[in-house]
C-alpha cells in the first residue's frame, strides 16, 4: 500500500502516521570502535573485553581507521553529505552493562549528514525517505535476566563494538514504507559489506519513531518504540502504536513524549520512560579524543572502491535484458543472488534465467532455510541446469527437483539428472513411435479431433507423456502430435 493512501480510521474520522526509524548497524569489523578487542558473534561471556572496554582506570580510547572507512563507505552509498571534521562526544547514562557511565558517541558534528533512501513501492511509483545523520558510537554490553534468580549478568563482549546510527527523517508514511525501508537499507549495507545485517543476531536493530496526525495536519508528538529486531516487529509495533495514539487522542487524552517497548505476543506497546532530551544525557566532546578529519582524496578513494549499487544494477538488469521494475528488483535485493544472474545471464536468456532463480531457486533455498544472500549455487551449476532446460535435455519439472538437490547436497547437476532418470527423451524416431502407439490405440478420440474437438490435443499430450514415463520432451512431442492428427 504506497504512502498517500494509508489511513487510520478513527471514530471520529481518518489520521495519518509519520514514521522515522533510527537503526543501529553493528560494523563489520575484526575489532571494536577503541579497543584490539575482537568482535566475532557467539564467544564466550565476557571473553572478548580489553582494558579498554571494562573502562580500568588510566585507559585511552584509539579510534579504528577500519570502523571510520566503513562509516564513510556507508554514507556514500546513502548519497549523503560526508564531514570532513567531526566530533566524538561523550553521552552520560548509568546502566550495569556500560562500564565507564558513558556512550563514546558523536552529536552535533557527526560522520555523516544528510542522504536518502529511495523505495521502490508496490504501484510503481518511487518514493524518498530523507536520511537525516549517520553517526558512529559504541555499543553498550548486554544485560543478562536468566542466569540466576537473584541477580542480573553483564556480558561485556559487544561493550566498544562500532555501531553506525542511521537516523531517517520522518517521511515514512505506513508500516509497508517501513519494511520497505528497512529492507532497502539492509541491502545496501550488504551490498558494500559494511554490516551484515543479521536482526536475529542483534547486528542490525531498530527504534522507532511513531506519531499521528490528521491528513495534511502538523507532525504530532511522537513516542519511540525501542529495540525491534525483525522487519515485521518494526511493522506491527508502527501499526499498533499508531492505533493507540489514535484511540488516546479521540478519547481526549494527549500523547506524551516517551519511549516505549512493543510486546509481540500481546500485540501492545507498553511505556518504558520518559524520552530523554539532548540536554537529559550531558553531551561534551570527549576529552580523549582529538576532533576527527578526513582527507578529501581519502573519501574520494573509498568512494571509487564502492561495487555496483542495487539502484543502479536495476536500471542495468531493465535496460541491458529487458526485465521488469518488479523483476529486476526482486533479483538486486540480494547481492548475492544478483551476482548469479549477471554471471549466468550472459549469452543465456536472461528471462528463463531470472524466472529459473525467483521460482524453484528460491522455493528451494526457502525449504533448506537459506537466506537468498547465502545462496550456496555456484554460477556454473545454475549454467549448466539452465542449459539443459534449454537443449531439451531436462524439463522445467525436473530442474526443479535438480535444483532442490543441488542447494542441499551441492552435487553435479548431470550426475543428478542422470541419478533421478530425469534427461527427456527427445529424440524423434522414439517420440514418433510413441505417438503412433497412443493414435493407433485411440481411433475414436482420433476422429472427435478431427471432427472439431481441438481441445483433445491436450488429452493426446498427456496419453503420449503417460506412455513415456513422463520422460518425453513435451515440445518435441506437441510438434509430432500437431504433424500426425492434422496432416
Amino acid at each position: 500500500m504506497s504512502a498517500p493512501g494509508y489511513r487510520i480510521q478513527g471514530r471520529e474520522g481518518e489520521w495519518e502516521i509519520a514514521v522515522g526509524l533510527e537503526v543501529h548497524a553493528q560494523v563489520i569489523s575484526e575489532a571494536k570502535l577503541f579497543s584490539s578487542a575482537p568482535t566475532a558473534f557467539g564467544a564466550e561471556p565476557n571473553s572478548q573485553v580489553s582494558l579498554v572496554d571494562a573502562a580500568m582506570p588510566g585507559m585511552l580510547p584509539v579510534i579504528n581507521r577500519h570502523c571510520v572507512a566503513q562509516a564513510v563507505r556507508t554514507g556514500l552509498a546513502l548519497e549523503a553529505e560526508i564531514n570532513l571534521t567531526s566530533v566524538f562526544d561523550r553521552k552520560n547514562y548509568f546502566y550495569p552493562d556500560l562500564p565507564p557511565g558513558y556512550q563514546i558517541s558523536q552529536y552535533s558534528r557527526p560522520i555523516v549528514g544528510r542522504g536518502r533512501v529511495v523505495l521502490d513501492l508496490e504501484d510503481g511509483a518511487q518514493r524518498t525517505v530523507g536520511i537525516t545523520r549517520l553517526h558512529l558510537e559504541m555499543d553498550a554490553g548486554k544485560s543478562i535476566h536468566d542466569r540466576r534468580a537473584d541477580a542480573t549478568c553483564v556480558d561485556l563482549n559487544r561493550a566498544g563494538v562500532a555501531l553506525m546510527e542511521i537516523v531517517s527523517e520522518p517521511d515514512i508514511r505506513s508500516p509497508e514504507e517501513a519494511g520497505l525501508y528497512l529492507r532497502k537499507l539492509r541491502s545496501i549495507l550488504r551490498y558494500i559489506g559494511t554490516c551484515d545485517g543479521n536482526m536475529e543476531q542483534g547486528s542490525l536493530r531498530a527504534d522507532v519513531n511513531v506519531s499521528v496526525r490528521r491528513p495534511g495536519g502538523a507532525l504530532g508528538t511522537r513516542c519511540e518504540v525501542k529495540n525491534l529486531n525483525s522487519v515485521r516487529f518494526v511493522m506491527k509495533a508502527i501499526e499498533v502504536e499508531a492505533a493507540r495514539q489514535v484511540e488516546l487522542l479521540e478519547d481526549g487524552g494527549a500523547v506524551e513524549l516517551e519511549t516505549r517497548l512493543f510486546d509481540p505476543d500481546r500485540g501492545v506497546t507498553r511505556s518504558m520512560r520518559s524520552k530523554e532530551e539532548a540536554h537529559d544525557y550531558r553531551y561534551f566532546p570527549d576529552p580523549d579524543l582529538l576532533p576527527l578529519t578526513l582527507d578529501p582524496a581519502w573519501v574520494d578513494a573509498e568512494r571509487a572502491r564502492l561495487p555496483e549499487l542495487p539502484d543502479v544494477r536495476k536500471a542495468r538488469f531493465m535496460a541491458d535484458h529487458g526485465l521488469s521494475a518488479y523483476d529486476a528488483g526482486v533479483l538486486v535485493a540480494a547481492r548475492g543472488i544478483a551476482d548469479l544472474f549477471d554471471e549466468v545471464a550472459d549469452e543465456r536468456d536472461a528471462k528463463r534465467v531470472a524466472n529459473f532463480i525467483m521460482g524453484p531457486l528460491f522455493g528451494a533455498l526457502n525449504r533448506a532455510g537459506i537466506d537468498n544472500e547465502d545462496c550456496p549455487v555456484p554460477a556454473d551449476a545454475l549454467a549448466a541446469l539452465i542449459d539443459r532446460m534449454a537443449d531439451g535435455t531436462v524439463s522445467n519439472q525436473g530442474a526443479s527437483t535438480v535444483i532442490q538437490t543441488v542447494v542441499s547436497t551441492g552435487r553435479d547437476v548431470d550426475a543428478i539428472i542422470e541419478e533421478k532418470g530425469l534427461r527427456q527423451v527427445s529424440d524423434a524416431g522414439a517420440i514418433e513411435a510413441l505417438v503412433e502407439q497412443v493414435i493407433a490405440d485411440n481411433p475414436d478420440k482420433v476422429a472427435d479431433y478431427r471432427d472439431g474437438k481441438t481441445k483433445l490435443a491436450g488429452w493426446f499430450v498427456g496419453q503420449v507423456m503417460k506412455a513415456s514415463g513422463g520422460k518425453a520432451n513435451p515440445r518435441a512431442v506437441n510438434e509430432a502430435l500437431r504433424a500426425r492428427l492434422d496432416g
